[in-house]
């Protein structure tokens, strides 16, 4: 009900300027409007929105602040508009102001969303304002997430799970409130791990140089792990790598050609997952980057931030610093003259927030790594605005995220002590997916065909595992259990999945889910307890997704879905809806429709795809 609440606050800033112009006066002289400290009702008896700003202004107006809220009230009570959509203020305790929504005007937002493919969700930018934008046509200043960033030659693991799941997250709900986002994959694609990588495949396999196609290298982790166990043991391939790293950046053609085989392959394999996993990205990797650190480090040596400190050139921190109580150094160019992944991530931040054609103009920069990078981004992102690349109005954030462990509590590896590969993760939730939903039809006695099994058991394995990732605060660990992940029952996708399914089958029974079984336009009546706490549940959905806009956590977006999900039940369970006639039967139909609505594109800007039958 963000409209709703906008105007509210709207009207209780003028009510209140009205009671008390002398601090409309000073509010207005400071800068700073008078904030009604609204929100919503901390509980159901309370109303639906809670107002208490009369206790702020207690002590400047010398008065009770009970008192000051009565006054504010008496001003509400005389406004026309006010009155037309609420019930009588109610003053509860010292002066907080409990304010309810007449029913009539409930039921008309949830009319008002009947239909509506956003649910009453605003757009910032007007309908569709990115839709078919392509990343380099757009039209206004971009929101870039920066997610998933795998190493080149090395396997996506589990330890990759998070930060797709949660950057693509991100990025859908942005995209849905109508923000351009530029989804930036920024793979290890460069430094002196491709020297090792470059002089092993050109001594095990140099046909594959001349010849396209010549050599499928086969499994990269392999690979990578022979060169690693040469470079450790022959210091004549040690030599030469590090020759080879020299060629390569000084663009050697044979050298970078090899590079660009590694790349592709890895491409390739990285594509199958994300396909699999329907995410999609634009990989802008390291080396996009590479003619962009010497002026990194002019830029940072003319604002006076460069001290050359044991050869090398860093930038000290400050209110940072180390245990001997000097300030931390970002070192952006090491004594060889080299550089770091410091370098890379400033100049990252510097392009990203330049105006195009030079930079992207972005306008809000978004990280999503692991937590143990916080430390980093903090130092990256101080010097970035200290060098004055963040414009006043940009936004530069770190989007954290905590272990994925086992049930034991320890890092979640194989039996052998590996990490997970994030392909072998994802084929086994399929496979016990599959294999629960094979032994409900033969309990049930059902009969389904191989597509339909394959179909519904690929959905809700993937979704089991992206949702058990987003229900958690991303902050910290969680531990992954496939038992619980795929349970019918609890906080999990299988369950949300059901319950659309469920309200599906309402429909099928009751009319057409697309017409609510009855006419959209008839005014919609509702008397039960149970059908407004659901009503109220409904219109809570744009306030929850701006909420994870702004402050980027996909698990309160999630928490929405299955309170939702709770009360339907509790609703349906209750109240009958079949069974009703005339304008109860045509509204209660109404709001499965909007249930079953609303539990999908929420679980759509998760990632989540819903099914129909399960």
């Amino acid at each position: 009900m963000l409209t709703v609440l906008r105007a509210l606050e709207g009207q209780l800033r003028a009510a209140t300027g009205r009671a008390f112009p002398e601090a409309a006066a000073a509010a207005e002289a400071s800068g700073k409007p008078l904030d009604p400290a609204l929100g919503p009702a901390s509980k159901p008896e309370f109303g639906d929105f809670q107002a208490n700003g009369a206790l702020a202004l207690a002590k400047p107006l010398g008065q009770p602040p009970r008192k000051i809220a009565e006054a504010i009230v008496a001003e509400l009570a005389a406004d026309p508009a006010f009155s037309a959509e609420f019930e009588a203020p109610q003053i509860a305790g010292p002066g907080f102001i409990n304010l309810t929504l007449r029913p009539e005007r409930l039921a008309a937002e949830v009319q008002r969303r009947l239909g509506d493919p956003r649910l009453g969700v605003p757009s910032v930018a007007g309908p569709d304002a990115a839709a078919g934008q392509a990343p380099g046509e757009l039209a206004v200043a971009p929101v870039i997430v920066d997610f998933s960033s795998p190493n080149i030659a090395k396997e996506m693991h589990v330890g990759h799970l998070r930060s797709t799941i949660i950057g693509d997250s991100l990025a859908r709900v942005l995209e849905f409130r109508g923000q351009p986002v530029l989804r930036l994959n920024h793979v290890g694609d460069w430094g002196t791990q491709f020297g090792m990588l470059i002089t092993h495949l050109k001594q095990v396999a140099p046909e594959a140089l001349d010849t396209a196609d010549a050599v499928d290298l086969g499994d990269l982790v392999a690979f990578y792990r022979q060169a690693k166990q040469r470079f450790d043991s022959d210091e004549a391939f040690q030599t030469t790598s590090r020759e080879e790293v020299v060629k390569l950046q000084g663009g050697d053609p044979i050298s970078r050609k090899a590079w660009t085989l590694l790349c592709d392959q890895s491409r390739r394999e990285f594509q199958l997952l994300y396909d699999r996993l329907d995410i999609r990205l634009s990989e802008r990797g390291e080396s996009f980057y590479n003619p962009y650190l010497e002026a990194v480090v002019a830029d940072l040596e003319a604002a006076g931030l460069l001290v050359v400190d044991d050869g090398a050139g860093c930038v000290f921190l400050e209110g940072l610093q180390g245990k001997d109580g000097k300030p931390l150094p970002v070192i952006v160019q090491k004594s060889d003259g080299g550089f770091n992944y410091a370098t890379t991530d400033l100049a990252a931040i510097r392009y990203r927030f330049r105006a195009a054609p030079e930079g992207d103009g972005a306008r809000r920069v978004i990280y999503v790594t692991d937590a143990g990078q916080a430390n980093h981004f903090t130092g990256v992102f101080q010097v970035a605005r200290r060098a004055g690349w963040i414009p006043d109005d940009g936004r530069l954030e770190h989007v954290p995220f905590g272990l994925v462990q086992g049930e034991d509590g320890k890092k979640l590896k194989t039996r052998s002590g590996d990490t997970v590969r994030l392909k072998d993760l994802l084929d086994e939730a399929v496979e016990r997916a599959e294999a629960d939903l094979r032994r409900r039809l033969q309990e049930e006695e059902r009969s389904e065909d191989d597509a339909f099994i394959a179909h519904v058991a690929t959905t809700v394995g993937l979704a089991a595992v992206k949702y058990a990732d987003l229900s958690q605060n991303r902050i910290t660990n969680y531990q992954f259990s496939f038992d619980r992940m795929l349970a019918l029952s609890g906080n999990t996708a299988p369950y949300l999945l059901y319950a659309v399914v469920r309200i599906a089958g309402i429909a099928r029974k009751g009319g057409d889910l697309d017409s609510g079984g009855a006419d959209d336009t008839a005014e919609l009546q509702f008397s039960e307890p149970q059908e407004w706490a659901l009503v109220r549940q409904l219109l809570q959905f744009d306030a929850v997704i701006a909420e994870v806009e702004e402050e980027l956590l996909p698990n309160r977006l999630c928490s929405y879905l299955f309170e939702l999900s709770q009360v339907f039940n509790r609703f349906y369970d209750q109240v009958p809806v079949l069974k009703a006639d005339g304008p109860a039967r045509r509204s209660r139909l109404a709001l499965c429709r909007l249930s079953a609505d609303t539990l999908k594109l929420g679980l759509g800007l998760l990632g989540i795809p819903s099914l129909e039958r399960m």
